[in-house]
């Protein structure tokens, strides 16, 4: 299995949680974070620069943890978890442009990211629901 993430091509290993969307589209955010953050000032790096990464990668964490789940129930807590940090990337983006740490054009490429995965992961959410608890 080959998973495309922006312009790199990354071989899999066959994880299961590599093949849901919400998971490849969350480290391509991730990795956008990472890359537009290195023009924060440099007396962030352990303040909003630090929080929006750490924010940024909890998303795909937490769905890959959850993803070796016993029950749907216990996914569905990942997931939420997950959902959680995207809500916080869109106030720490909010926040980045209005201190002007970001561009309006990075701005709005980070939080139509963010927004997809949110999106997402609302309706792999909704998906685990209407499913059995097992």
């Amino acid at each position: 299995m080959k998973v495309v993430s922006g312009q790199s091509s990354v071989v899999s290993d066959g994880y299961g949680f590599e093949k849901l969307i919400v998971w490849q589209r969350s480290m391509e955010f991730c990795e956008h974070v990472y890359k537009t953050t290195k023009n924060f000032p440099k007396e962030e790096l352990f303040g909003l620069t630090s929080q929006l990464k750490r924010a940024s990668y909890s998303i795909p964490l937490n769905i890959a943890e959850g993803s070796a789940s016993i029950s749907r129930r216990e996914f569905r807590y990942f997931l939420q978890i997950a959902l959680r940090s995207q809500y916080e990337c869109i106030t720490l983006l909010k926040l980045s442009i209005r201190l002007n740490f970001l561009n309006k054009d990075d701005y709005s490429e980070l939080f139509k990211k963010c927004n997809v995965v949110g999106r997402l992961l609302n309706a792999l959410v909704k998906s685990q629901r209407k499913t059995p608890n097992n």
